[in-house]
C-alpha cells in the first residue's frame, strides 16, 4: 500500500472497494449461513427479518447492522444459545480479516472496536462449545468469555496490559474482573512478544517515523558515534556573513548549527569543520534576520535581550517570511551572544546506548561530535539514533538499521 497506492485517487478507490466488499461479505453470510431465530427471543433492539421467514429476525443482520460498539454490547450482554456457533466461526474469519484490511486505509477507521469485536466473537464461540463438549456444567457464561477474549484479541495487537485493564475494569464496573483480565493481558503480550511487536510500533517503523522507545536497543554497544553521526556538518563561524545565513536557511531543512572558529590547516584537504565554539537554531537566526541586528546596523538596534526569542515562539516565522535587500545580504552579524556557549558535546568514541540516553533523559535533539581537539566532525539527530532497532522474532533478537522518513 505505501509502495503502490501514493496517489489520492487510488486511495479512495481502496476504500470504496473494502466497503463494497465488506457489504458483499456481510450480505452473503446472513444469505447463506440462514441463522433465524424466533423474534420474541431477540436480544438486540431493532430486529432485522432479512432472509429469515415471518415471525423470525436474522441473529447475523443484528450484528452486521449495528454500530460495531452495540455488536460489542450484544455478544457481551446476550442470553445463552442466542448465537450459533458456525455463524461466529465463520464472522470471527472474515471480520478479523476485514479488519486487518482496513487497517491503515487513507480514511479514519479505528483499530479499537474492530478489535474488540473480533475477539468477544470467538470468546462467545469458546464458550459455545465448551457447553457443547461439558453439557453438564451450567456455569459457562458467554458474556464473561466474550469479555475475555475481547481483552486478549486487543491486549495482543496492541500490547496494552495495565492500561487496558483498567479500562475495562471502568466499562464494565465490576473489580472482580482484574485478576482474569491482568493474567489475559499479560499472555497475551507476551505470546505476542515471541512473534514481533505490536501493531503501533511496527506502523511507526514502517512510516519511519524517528520516535525513540524507552531504552537504547540491546547489542549496540559496538556502535560508535563516528558510525551513527552525520556528515558533512553544515557549520557558522562566530562572525558569519548575512547572505550566507540567508542562502543556507533557504537551501536547508537542518534546525541546529555548530558555531565554530575556522580550521586552521595547511593541507589541501580539511576533516574537521573547526573548533566548536557554540550551537544556534535555525529560529534564533531567523530572528536574527528578522530583527536586522547586525554589526553594520549596531546604531540601530533596540533593547537586545532573550525575550526577542520568546515573543516568537512557539510559530516562528520562516525564512520565506523574511525581507533582506541586496545590501544587506553583504552585511555581517555577531552569533556569539546569541548561541548557546556550552551545548552538549560527545567524542567520536562514544557508543550508542550512552547518546541514547542522553537524548532520552535531557530531551535534546542535536549532539555534535568532536575529535579528542575539541573540532567538530559530525552531528547527531534523534533520527540518527532512531534508524537503529532491535528486532523480535521466534525468541531471537537482533538489531538492524530502518529507513526514516526526511519528512517529519
Amino acid at each position: 500500500r505505501m509502495i503502490y497506492l501514493r496517489k489520492r485517487w487510488l486511495r479512495v478507490l481502496e476504500a470504496c472497494i473494502v466497503a463494497a466488499m465488506s457489504a458483499t461479505i456481510a450480505m452473503l453470510m446472513m444469505f447463506t449461513l440462514n441463522d433465524c431465530k424466533p423474534i420474541g427471543q431477540d436480544p438486540t433492539k431493532y430486529p432485522t427479518q432479512i432472509y429469515c421467514g415471518d415471525g423470525q429476525y436474522n441473529v447475523l443482520a443484528g450484528i452486521w447492522f449495528q454500530t460495531p460498539e452495540a455488536s460489542v454490547r450484544s455478544l457481551l450482554h446476550d442470553p445463552p444459545n442466542t448465537h450459533n456457533a458456525i455463524s461466529l466461526a465463520v464472522f470471527v474469519v472474515f471480520y478479523f480479516m476485514l479488519s486487518c484490511w482496513t487497517f491503515g486505509l487513507a480514511t479514519s477507521i479505528g483499530l479499537f472496536i474492530p478489535s474488540l469485536l473480533t475477539g468477544a466473537a470467538w470468546g462467545r464461540l469458546i464458550s459455545v462449545g465448551l457447553s457443547r463438549v461439558f453439557p453438564s456444567i451450567t456455569s459457562v457464561n458467554p458474556g464473561k468469555y466474550a469479555l475475555i477474549g475481547a481483552a486478549a484479541q486487543l491486549g495482543g495487537i496492541v500490547r496494552m496490559t495495565i492500561s487496558l485493564t483498567v479500562i475495562i475494569m471502568e466499562t464494565t464496573g465490576n473489580i472482580s474482573f482484574g485478576l482474569p483480565l491482568i493474567v489475559t493481558l499479560i499472555a497475551a503480550k507476551w505470546t505476542g512478544d515471541f512473534f514481533n511487536e505490536g501493531i503501533y510500533d511496527t506502523h511507526i517503523q514502517l512510516n519511519g517515523v524517528p520516535l525513540l522507545p524507552w531504552d537504547p536497543p540491546p547489542l549496540a554497544n559496538k556502535i560508535y558515534a563516528s558510525e551513527v553521526m552525520s556528515h558533512p556538518v553544515i557549520t557558522l563561524k562566530t562572525v558569519e556573513n548575512v547572505g550566507h545565513i540567508v542562502e543556507l536557511l533557504k537551501l536547508t531543512t537542518y534546525n541546529g548549527f555548530p558555531v565554530v572558529d575556522p580550521p586552521v590547516s595547511d593541507h589541501s584537504e580539511v576533516n574537521t569543520y573547526g573548533t566548536i565554539r557554540g550551537l544556534i537554531l535555525r529560529s534564533q537566526l531567523i530572528v536574527i534576520l528578522q530583527r536586522k541586528i547586525f554589526n553594520e546596523c549596531a546604531q540601530n538596534w533596540d533593547e537586545i535581550s532573550s525575550s526577542i526569542f520568546r515573543d516568537e515562539y512557539p510559530r516562528y516565522p520562516t525564512i520565506d517570511e523574511v525581507d533582506i535587500s541586496e545590501e544587506e545580504k553583504t552585511y555581517s552579524v555577531d552569533l556569539r551572544p546569541f548561541m548557546n556557549r556550552s551545548p552538549y558535546t560527545v567524542l567520536h568514541s562514544f557508543t550508542l546506548p550512552r547518546m541514547f540516553r542522553l537524548f532520552r533523559a535531557l530531551g535534546l535533539r542535536h549532539l555534535p561530535i568532536v575529535n579528542d581537539s575539541n573540532e567538530v566532525i559530525g552531528m547527531v539527530t534523534r533520527k540518527d539514533l532512531a534508524r537503529y532497532r532491535m528486532w523480535r522474532h521466534g525468541g531471537r533478537m537482533g538489531i538492524e538499521e530502518i529507513p526514516v522518513s526526511k519528512d517529519i
